[in-house]
């Protein structure tokens, strides 16, 4: 770490690998993905499982969260993250209309959520955990579930895991700091203030790039957890600016996205494109609140822009994923758009032979005119795209 431009050399390391497994993860098609929904989830567990493994799994600052592959530490709830997801969507697909109607069909999600969040409380990793949570309650509120019905388990989640938050002292004690830094400023409240004093320097402009102050040994993780202080520092409000305008951006491209993709019944990878938007939305969120004081202190990275290795890795996947899903899109709106023409071309055309008079003494049966009335509607109800429970309320 000798040089001035190591975690700048990693982080483009790590950017450029997650490039490749972007184009990978374009390249591939999502209904295969969708055969092995399963063995994702089977991942999801074995991956948190791992880091107990003796010999395999890493421990830094007292947390347990890593896996050592030797030339780089691998931090699996980045990779949970993604494959969770994709196997929540594909549950969504395969009990869309029971998930609305049936307590257990909402409640099985829930369950391996839960399970989830137990293995990374054990780590312990309380932000991850959370994030994990919000995850799954907002794809079951955008995939149509009973609102009503999904207002239990979110009080009794939330009850949860503020308890777990109180009964911990060191969990305590940065929500105490987080309320007041300044009364502790050497002590659990440290890096908060030091924080805001990076975003406070900065002012409208910034002081220049690579020439914050408070990264120099004043502010902990300021290559991570704390990387939006020193760009407010840097390069001021107005960088910040359009730091969480590019976010908005994508985060609103994501959305519009799953909401196309649903609206054409393409619900695989709509509820794919709201999970991504959920988790880069939420993440984003939290990390600044962080940084600009307004949430308690968590271990979350700013996607994309933090010194994370296994953050950008497993992101750069999710945004490979987000582009086959609009690759797909695309080609199935051409698929309709081809076929409407065809048929619009065929209704053009005229007839070769004229169609026989009717018969005004013969009257027409009541019976086949039902059936064909009941058989047309049949036939328009398919063409109509099916929307979500969640989607008609809202509109």
């Amino acid at each position: 770490m000798s040089s001035p431009f190591y975690y700048l050399n990693r982080h483009l390391i790590f950017l450029a690998v997650g490039i490749v497994l972007a184009v990978i993860a374009a390249r591939t098609e999502l209904k295969s993905i969708e055969q092995y929904n399963q063995m994702l989830l089977l991942g999801c567990f074995v991956l948190l499982l791992a880091v107990f493994t003796p010999g395999l799994g890493s421990t830094v600052n007292g947390a347990r969260r890593w896996i050592n592959l030797g030339i780089s530490k691998f931090q699996t709830v980045e990779a949970v993250k993604v494959l969770y997801i994709v196997w929540l969507s594909s549950y969504l697909v395969r009990f869309r209309d029971e998930v609305n109607a049936t307590w257990p069909a909402m409640l099985k999600p829930l369950g391996v959520a839960g399970a989830l969040v137990v293995l990374l409380l054990l780590q312990p990793d309380f932000g991850s955990s959370t994030l994990l949570l919000a995850i799954t309650a907002g794809m079951l509120v955008l995939g149509g579930v009973n609102m009503p019905r999904m207002s239990m388990p979110v009080i009794i989640g939330l009850v949860g895991m503020s308890a777990l938050a109180i009964i911990e002292p060191y969990r305590m004690r940065r929500i105490t700091s987080f309320l007041d830094p300044w009364a502790d400023q050497q002590g659990d409240g440290y890096q908060l203030s030091n924080a805001l004093m990076a975003v406070g320097r900065g002012e409208w402009t910034g002081v220049g790039l690579g020439n914050s102050v408070q990264k120099l040994y004043y502010l902990p993780e300021a290559h991570t957890d704390f990387i939006f202080s020193v760009t407010a520092e840097e390069f001021g409000f107005l960088g910040t600016c359009v730091i969480v305008a590019l976010y908005a951006l994508l985060v609103g491209r994501t959305f519009w996205l799953g909401m196309r993709c649903v609206e054409m019944k393409r619900h695989f990878s709509g509820y794919i494109a709201f999970g991504i938007g959920l988790w880069i939305s939420m993440q984003t969120f939290v990390s600044i609140g962080v940084n600009l004081g307004i949430l308690p202190t968590k271990g979350l990275t700013l996607p994309l822009i933090s010194s994370g290795g296994s953050s950008v890795l497993m992101t750069c996947v999710a945004m490979g994923l987000l582009l086959r899903v609009s690759y797909e899109l695309k080609r199935a709106e051409r698929r309709q758009a081809v076929r409407i023409g065809g048929a619009e071309d065929a209704a053009a055309e005229p007839m070769d032979e004229p169609a026989a008079p009717v018969a005004a003494s013969v009257p027409m049966s009541a019976e086949p005119v039902a059936a064909a009335a009941t058989n047309a509607a049949r036939g328009t109800s398919r063409l109509q795209s099916r929307v979500e429970p969640t989607f008609g309320r809202l509109s």
